[in-house]
Formats: structure tokens, sequence, C-alpha cells
């Protein structure tokens, strides 16, 4: 079912990354997707955005020969270098720098590439339905409406029914659960719950596009199971599939997040189910860092530094820069290694010639989907 990207495909990705028919980029900011109750609230802020899935859908583009775009303002070059990069730690691109296999399946959705690579992640993992959740809910608009002067506690407590204390992305699949689940004017409910309507609308819309899409490429579509233990670390391995990049860890105590990547410090964003609670996790994971709203990490997840360990390539942790965080975890990675050595030795022992002929491949190769 997979072939180049159809000139329809190329009109659909173009109105979402912000293309001009005539092949110019320019850029969408997500207000001009919200609806009117929530423009009043929105404060005016600096649009940041990656290059990584222009990149993609760029590269998509020359297979289905559509490759030439030009620019109004091109972007750096150091810019470019970086999202060619990212795109080759989540396996999207082969030894040549053109899309692989893996690069192919990833730009049939019109998803940011990291979110991507969860959702197919979690076909693996088989929480393909809550992930689906998750990828409509954190590619629409923020579902929490800003409460007027006066009314914030109110509106925090009412939040805090959907928390689970997994983290953001999993109460985001409470939200969205309930929202459909909704036995009255969807309306009035989002306006009890100081929730946007419109935008847990477009999640529905967007979930049941990525649904289609799953079924055209024929990927499996596994039964809902969200709650149970198994399937809640399921999600979070299938997170980590495409957000290894985006950890930080609380170096203090007080909610001081240093990231590994930048060894930028942020702090939680006001809608974080973690948000003025007592018990602030160490390790997190999140969806996006905005240095226009005050430095903040946006949907945030508890994670283990093992689950970390077992699952980052380890071609992307020895390029980190050196921090206390990194030695944390390179300590937990010596102390995975010795078990693997001592099971790779065992199998070596009793299939020794196959072995010779047919080597293992590195141990160290933990990214889940290559």
């Amino acid at each position: 079912m997979l072939g180049p990207i159809s000139q329809s495909q190329a009109e659909v990705h173009k109105q979402i990354l912000g293309m001009s028919p005539s092949g110019k980029i320019f850029c969408l900011y997500p207000e001009e997707f919200t609806h009117k109750e929530m423009k009043a609230e929105i404060p005016a802020k600096v649009q940041e955005s990656k290059l990584t899935s222009l990149v993609l859908f760029l590269k998509r583009m020359d297979i289905a020969g559509f490759a030439h775009c030009d620019f109004i303002s091109s972007p750096a070059p150091e810019s470019l270098m970086q999202a060619l990069e990212d795109l080759d730690y989540l396996a999207a691109l082969d030894n040549d720098g053109n899309l692989s296999e893996f690069g192919i399946i990833m730009s049939e959705f019109p998803l940011d590439p990291q979110l991507s690579k969860s959702l197919l992640a979690s076909c693996e993992f088989e929480c393909v339905d809550e992930m689906l959740t998750i990828a409509a809910m954190v590619t629409a608009p923020s579902c929490f409406l800003h409460a007027p002067p006066g009314t914030e506690e109110i509106a925090r407590s009412c939040w805090r029914r959907f928390s689970h204390p997994a983290g953001d992305h999993f109460t985001l699949i409470n939200i969205f659960s309930a929202f459909r689940a909704a036995t009255f004017s969807r309306e009035q409910w989002c306006c009890e719950y100081f929730l946007s309507c419109s935008a847990l609308s477009m999640a529905e819309m967007i979930r049941a596009e990525l649904v289609e899409i799953m079924k055209r490429i024929e990927l499996p579509i596994s039964e809902p199971d969200f709650g149970s233990e198994a399937n809640l670390l399921s999600i979070k391995k299938a997170l980590l599939s495409g957000y290894f990049m985006h950890i930080a860890r609380d170096v203090d105590g007080s909610g001081n997040y240093l990231m590994l990547t930048h060894k930028q410090v942020a702090q939680l964003h006001p809608f974080s189910s973690y948000y003025s609670t007592r018990r602030i996790p160490e390790w997190v994971l999140f969806h996006e860092f905005s240095i226009s709203e005050g430095n903040s990490i946006r949907v945030v997840s508890e994670i283990s530094p093992h689950l970390f360990a077992e699952l980052v390539p380890q071609y992307y942790f020895s390029n980190l820069p050196p921090s206390e965080s990194k030695d944390i975890l390179q300590e937990v990675i010596n102390h995975l290694v010795p078990v693997s050595a001592t099971e790779e030795e065992q199998k070596t022992a009793s299939d020794s010639k196959e072995n010779e002929e047919f080597p293992q491949a590195p141990t160290e190769q933990r990214c889940v989907i290559q």
C-alpha cells in the first residue's frame, strides 16, 4: 500500500506544514485554527518551530517528483544539518542520506517525525489505540482554556479530575475519553471543565484521519487496554522510541529541569498535571520546549532512567554533551551491558558455528524500531 506520495497527499501535507500551492514556505500559527472562544485568552507569543518535519516532507516530495521548492527565506545550514541529524537518529534515513523504508512510512503521517515514530512503535508494543489518542491531542491546539482572572484555582481543580499519576500524556487520554463519553451538550461539558470544545473536536477529527492512514497502509491497530500496568509501560516505551531526544531531569528537587540535549533549564508548564503538586518526578519525557512561555516544557510524563537506557540509540547517547545526568544514565547502561554480554556468551557457546557465520548485531543498538 506504500508508494510515492500522491498529488492529493502532497496538498494535505502542504496545508499542515504551511506551504502555499506555489511551493513557498510559510508558518501557520496554531491560533489560526482555534475557535474564537480561545483567541481572547491566548497572549501573543513568538512562533517556535523545527525544520525536522519540513525536511522529512521535502525528502518524500523528492521521491514523488515534486522536489522543487523555493524558500521565501532560506533556513540556516546549521538548522538543516540538525534536522537531518534528528531524522538519522530516528532511523528515517539510510546510509546515503535518503529516506529509509521506515522513513517513507513515517512520512505517510502528517505529524512531527518523533510523533510518527512513536505511533509506529506502538504497533510493536500493542498500544496503538492509546497512541492514536495521544498523537491527536498533542497535534491539535491545547484543550486547556486560560481561566479568567480569579478562577485559576477552580480550573485546576476541574482539570485534576482527569489527572493520571503517570503524567500528562495519560491525562490527555482521560480528557479525550471523557469528552467522547459526555452524555449532554459537549459545549456545555467543556465549559464546565474549562476545556476547549473546538480543540477537542479537532483532536477527534485528527484521530479519525490517523486511523484511516493506518488502515490504508495496513498497519495493525490493537484493542484499547488503557489502565493496565502492562499498557502504561507499553505507552511509555512507544513514547520513548520517538522522544528519546526530549528527556529532562530535575536537578535540585524543586522543578528545575535540565534538558539532556541542550543543557538548558526549564520549568513545568502551568497546564501540566504535575504543576503545583508535591510530587515532582525526577526524570521526565516532554512533548515540546517553549522559550516564549517562560522556558517551559509542555506535556510531561515521568519515565525511569532504566527504561530510557534500554531504548535510547547508543550513537545518540554518545553524542550528548557531558553532564551529571549523562553520567547517571551511563552507570545505568553499564549495569545493563554485563547481563547482555553474559547472555551473548551463553548463546555463542551453544550455537558457535552458526553465530560465526551470522554474527549478531551489537547489543548497544537499543532503538526499538530501526
